[in-house]
């Protein structure tokens, strides 16, 4: 049975993941690229109405770390990509009050500011999604429970390379480090 979630507004940061123009509608499971956006924005909007702190991650992805690997994410003779790619989408309805985080890995913590940023506004909670589970969010997730940052995973407002990667996460790490819920749910908490 799953336990009641309440949250404080004033303490809470939806910290949402990579929703730009390079990787959003990159093919992801179980929820598609436009469905995460789709359900990123009320977390948005319902943590902004609130006092919340609203953070977006974007990478720069013609500057990410690439090193050697039996299976690249990106070919290494793949040319660069165009600026827009590391662009928020417009859908998420990024707004002026908002944080924005820019890395060159795949966490959000790393050589960023976030971490400055959260504990600046008193922040000991982080709301979580974007794309892709097992990378960009996955990583960012493991160093905030290292901040001891408490946890809520958004699943529908998260997606993987596949659906397997996915739920195996959902079900195997983030249900330890934290509380999954919905998006409903997760707003609902917010009262």
């Amino acid at each position: 049975m799953t336990q009641a979630l309440s949250l404080n507004p004033r303490t809470t940061a939806l910290v949402m993941i990579d929703l730009q123009h390079g990787i959003v509608g990159r093919p992801v499971a179980p929820h598609s690229g436009a469905q995460v956006v789709a359900n990123a924005r009320p977390l948005a909007d319902a943590l902004r109405a609130k006092g919340g702190t609203v953070v977006w991650v974007r990478v720069l992805l013609n500057e990410l770390l690439a090193l050697p690997a039996d299976a690249p994410t990106r070919a290494p003779d793949a040319p660069p990509a165009p600026a827009q790619a590391s662009e928020l989408v417009p859908e998420v309805g990024a707004q002026a009050g908002d944080v924005i985080v820019s890395k060159r890995q795949w966490g959000a913590f790393y050589g960023t500011d976030l971490e400055q940023q959260l504990r600046r506004r008193g922040i000991d909670t982080i709301v979580i999604g974007g794309i892709a589970t097992n990378f960009g969010v996955e990583s960012t997730a493991r160093a905030a429970f290292d901040f001891s940052f408490k946890l809520v995973f958004v699943e529908d407002a998260t997606s993987a390379l596949n659906e397997e990667m996915h739920h195996f996460t959902f079900e195997k790490l983030f249900r330890h480090m934290g509380h999954v819920r919905s998006t409903q749910e997760t707003i609902a908490a917010l009262a």
